[in-house]
């Protein structure tokens, strides 16, 4: 199955997930089957919605690189039968054995997964920071992922990864060039990219959102995550994005949801703040435009109120 390019990556208007769509792929834990997004990259499109037992936590994209000497595995997965279920899909796919997973942070859906991986006898690879924020909260981390999935948590343990970078991994597979990056902070410790140069193609992680509101969580600097973005993330001049949760589109539609919105953020909250406003009034500062994105209701106020203790202080 080959997505329409034309149709994915040059679309002004993304076609927006909905929180109730169901389940696309009831015969797996998967919620979506992997689709070829160019030759040779394939995703499993996770839900929009937060992590539910009826999505498995499958709520951010499993992608894989098949090289020609060996399947690169982008995010371990939120569980390890989730993990099991994205190697099945693989190996439909190709014979070609997994011989790397690379976890784009240290959140539950992109490691929980690592314990069947490392069972495989795989290498995981993660930024340093995400590998630190993993240790510090991974038995939180794992306790909330076992109370949605309850029977689907079967099997998942805590696996740290097996090895770290810091600034960039380059690693030459069969016929691609991959490049493990880490750009500067963003959305939480250890943001990860995978940059294929030859296919202008970015797997961005959480550096970039456009189906859902971007999350703002209490540690994120937005003021980083915007430099981070203007001077290393967009001059990476990709074609193709891959974001950590939503279809892959192309950057212009990552920048106007993502960029654009911290940066609209920022200013709602820089006007309040000098027109003498306080926390309180802060979390209703107006995000109309972005309502029509999932999880607006669960995030925007929250970010609101984080972006207002972030700037209180500049």
């Amino acid at each position: 199955m080959r997505i329409s390019l034309a149709a994915l990556m040059l679309a002004a208007v993304p076609a927006l997930a909905s929180e109730d769509i169901p389940d696309q792929y009831p015969q797996s834990p998967l919620y979506s089957k992997p689709v070829e997004v160019i030759p040779h990259v394939w995703s499993a499109i996770g839900a929009t919605a937060p992590p539910t037992y009826e999505n498995a936590g499958h709520n951010n994209n499993l992608s894989f690189l098949v090289t020609g000497a060996g399947v690169v595995v982008i995010n371990g997965g939120a569980s390890a039968q989730l993990a099991e279920a994205l190697h099945a899909e693989i190996k439909t796919v190709t014979d070609q054995p997994v011989v790397l997973v690379i976890n784009e942070n240290g959140q539950g859906h992109a490691m929980l997964g690592n314990s069947y991986w490392v069972d495989q006898g795989v290498e995981i690879l993660a930024h340093v920071d995400a590998a630190a924020e993993f240790a510090e909260y991974g038995p939180q981390i794992l306790e909330v992922m076992r109370r949605y999935n309850r029977d689907r948590a079967e099997g998942t343990r805590l696996v740290a990864p097996t090895r770290t970078f810091e600034e960039r991994e380059v690693i030459e597979l069969g016929e691609m060039r991959i490049e493990v990056l880490y750009l500067g902070p963003a959305h939480s410790p250890g943001d990860t990219q995978v940059w294929l140069p030859e296919q202008q193609l970015v797997i961005a992680g959480d550096m970039a959102f456009h189906e859902r509101m971007p999350p703002i969580f209490g540690d994120t600097v937005t003021a980083d995550w915007v430099e981070t973005w203007e001077t290393a993330f967009e001059p990476l001049g990709a074609v193709y994005v891959i974001p950590g949760h939503g279809h892959p589109t192309n950057m212009a539609q990552v920048r106007r949801y993502t960029h654009d919105y911290l940066v609209y953020l920022r200013g709602q909250i820089r006007a309040h703040i000098d027109a003498g406003g306080d926390l309180t009034e802060a979390y209703y500062v107006d995000q109309s435009p972005y309502a029509h994105l999932d999880t607006f209701e669960e995030l925007a106020t929250k970010n609101a109120g984080r972006v207002y203790e972030e700037m209180e202080w500049e």
